[in-house]
């Protein structure tokens, strides 16, 4: 466990060392719908991903997401039974922009399939993928969202372990 909460660690002063917060909102279209920026993310991140495998990837994909929605994310672990699990599946082309998101699985709560494409949406752009992690020039994951019933998240990739009973 202490493992975990130190690589934790580790990856957040990565992304926040690797990540420019500051910036103006683009409202680029992300597979036809706007991005919505909130001036968290920014124009262009130019820093790469020092993240060698698609896991270490998407936790620092993670991580962002979490810090830039700190609202939205609950600290505590997950509750024992879920309100919800959403399945997204997106593509991040070589300079980090994000240009396709879809719900890949979902028990059909619209408001938890909202929260997560906004906050995947909101959060671009990414540090730039390693050239060997790109297919094709793009880089295809899922991740999946953690949702209590208050309609908090947690991203399964850095997600504490849940609760029992």
């Amino acid at each position: 466990m202490k493992k975990r909460i130190l690589s934790m660690v580790t990856v957040c002063a990565l992304v926040a060392c690797s990540t420019n917060e500051t910036g103006n909102s683009t409202g680029k279209a992300v597979n036809g719908a706007q991005s919505g920026k909130t001036g968290k993310g920014s124009e262009s991140v130019s820093a790469v991903s020092a993240s060698r495998t698609v896991d270490a990837y998407k936790a620092e994909v993670a991580h962002r997401i979490s810090h830039l929605h700190r609202q939205q994310v609950y600290s505590e672990s997950p509750q024992p039974l879920l309100r919800s699990v959403v399945v997204v599946r997106y593509s991040i082309n070589a300079d980090g922009n994000l240009i396709n998101a879809q719900i890949q699985r979902s028990n059909k709560d619209r408001d938890a399939e909202r929260t997560a494409l906004a906050s995947l949406k909101n959060s671009a752009p990414f540090p730039k993928p390693h050239p060997q992690l790109l297919r094709g020039g793009r880089l295809d994951v899922s991740e999946t969202w953690l949702f209590n019933d208050d309609g908090r998240f947690q991203i399964r990739s850095i997600a504490l372990p849940q609760r029992t009973g």
